[in-house]
């Protein structure tokens, strides 16, 4: 796989002159993944060592990547993008399987906020059990979500599938923004789903199509994995996230902690596909280092856009 070729326009002159600061770009440019008019996609991505360890000040030629089978038409932006704004979603699982565990759920949360948001993120807060709970729309305001966490009751039956779907379709996909921003969700749960109506494969797409990272921290703190541990894996893997499996349950905190050091950590690309077509079809990412000791996460693919009917 030959590595990623250099950078065109504009975007690769600013990115020399403001080193790892993010480019706004202009209101014409896209603000998701990917848009109709221009055909470039977003790609936010992580890079670790052989211990997990974060890599950055890595460069554009030490990728390379395939788009769909074929290498990019041609790549607009590459930096790391430790500031680039985050719209953060915390959905906590109240249903009853998780009662004894969840004021320490909700402690974790509110000090994960108190330390990740800045003055141009943004986050919302939502439990679930067969339902969602809607209970602090999207704010910078720390006390409103402290409160809006604070307001959540764990009771109920769980529909974690629906839950996703309905989240990322109502919350992430419908976000009007001015500037390219990450969107992640960081599901509390212990991964059970008795209720849902979707299935979990029905969840990750539109995870995918409103181009959200998801992050898991199982709340099950046997010694043994379970069935819902491996779906929880499925959905941050499939996304770009990554699961996390506390031992105790103080280490959620330590979950939530790992989370945002990543988030912090993370490259940003933006590039032209070859031979896109607006047929609304799935298109697979494969991104890889040139140097076999790091380890690149990214989502694995998007939706091409529908062309206007």
């Amino acid at each position: 796989m030959p590595p990623l070729p250099p950078a065109t326009t504009s975007a690769s002159q600013s990115q020399s002159q403001t080193g790892s600061q993010p480019v706004a770009p202009s209101p014409e440019e896209p603000t998701a993944t990917i848009k109709v008019q221009v055909n470039e996609v977003n790609l936010i991505f992580t890079v670790t060592d052989r211990k997990g360890r974060f890599v950055t000040g890595l460069n554009r030629e030490n990728f390379g990547l395939l788009d769909d089978g074929r290498p990019p038409e041609a790549v607009i932006q590459f930096n790391q993008q430790t500031n680039l704004p985050l719209r953060v979603g915390i959905m906590l699982d109240t249903s009853s399987s998780i009662r004894q565990r969840f004021q320490f759920e909700q402690d974790s949360a509110v000090e994960f906020l108190l330390q990740i948001l800045h003055r141009n993120d943004r986050a919302f807060v939502e439990g679930f059990d067969i339902q969602t709970d809607l209970t602090q729309d999207f704010t910078n305001n720390v006390d409103l979500l402290n409160q809006g966490i604070r307001k959540l009751r764990p009771g109920g039956g769980t529909a974690l599938f629906d839950a996703l779907y309905k989240t990322c379709k109502d919350q992430m996909l419908p976000l009007q923004e001015t500037g390219a921003v990450r969107r992640a969700l960081i599901l509390v749960s212990d991964g059970d789903d008795n209720y849902s109506r979707a299935q979990e494969s029905d969840a990750i797409k539109m995870c995918q199509r409103a181009d959200t990272i998801v992050y898991t921290i199982s709340t099950n703190v046997s010694p043994s994995k379970d069935k819902g541990d491996d779906v929880l894996k499925a959905i941050s893997e499939a996304t770009g996230g990554k699961p996390f499996y506390p031992t105790k349950l103080e280490d959620v905190a330590i979950g939530f902690r790992n989370i945002e050091e990543e988030l912090r950590s993370q490259y940003h690309l933006v590039y032209r596909p070859a031979n896109l077509k607006p047929d609304g079809s799935f298109r697979t990412i494969y991104l890889q280092a040139t140097d076999r000791r790091y380890n690149v996460r990214a989502q694995k693919g998007y939706f091409a856009p529908r062309a206007p009917q």
